[in-house]
């Protein structure tokens, strides 16, 4: 008797173990909203120059992204070569493909770095301080004398609520 209620003891332990540990995991949150609305709510907030919104084509030939790997995305560059400001909102099909995307990021902010090196300091100075960050197929990139304060709103959409 005394060897069955230590056997049912362990096993309660050990279940009740297994299921703290598993509750604990948190995901990243899908946002509710698209990357268009995504990048036209931060800018709404936070006021940006003028930016204009790239083709499937311009796409691939100034990030060297292929779209066909992209659930959705939204990247918008400045209409006029006196401003660094790019954003860029991503969701990939795959994950795998991540590494992919920020490689071709990192590889976008250079070129706007060399755009500007000799140009306009406080320009460059934006395009050498971008920022990256992946949320779960969610990858952004924002070249922005404000892109702390874009990233934070971006991170929000993330939030769990």
């Amino acid at each position: 008797m005394n060897k069955k209620m230590m056997l049912i003891m362990l096993v309660a332990i050990v279940s009740i173990v297994v299921t703290a540990c598993s509750g604990g995991k948190s995901a990243t949150v899908e946002p509710k909203l698209t990357a268009k609305e995504m990048a036209d709510q931060m800018f709404k907030e936070i006021e940006q120059p003028q930016l204009m919104e790239l083709s499937a084509e311009e796409v691939k030939t100034m990030y060297n992204l292929d779209v066909a790997k992209l659930e959705d995305y939204e990247i918008r560059i400045p209409m006029m070569m006196v401003h660094s400001n790019e954003l860029a909102i991503v969701k990939v099909k795959d994950a795998k493909d991540i590494a992919e995307i920020e490689a071709a990021f990192k590889a976008r902010a250079e070129v706007a770095q060399k755009s500007f090196e000799t140009y306009l300091p406080d320009q460059y100075e934006n395009a050498k301080n971008y920022k990256l960050i992946t949320k779960g197929n969610y990858v952004m990139m924002v070249i922005s004398d404000k892109a702390d304060e874009l990233m934070s709103i971006y991170e929000g959409f993330f939030a769990q609520k």
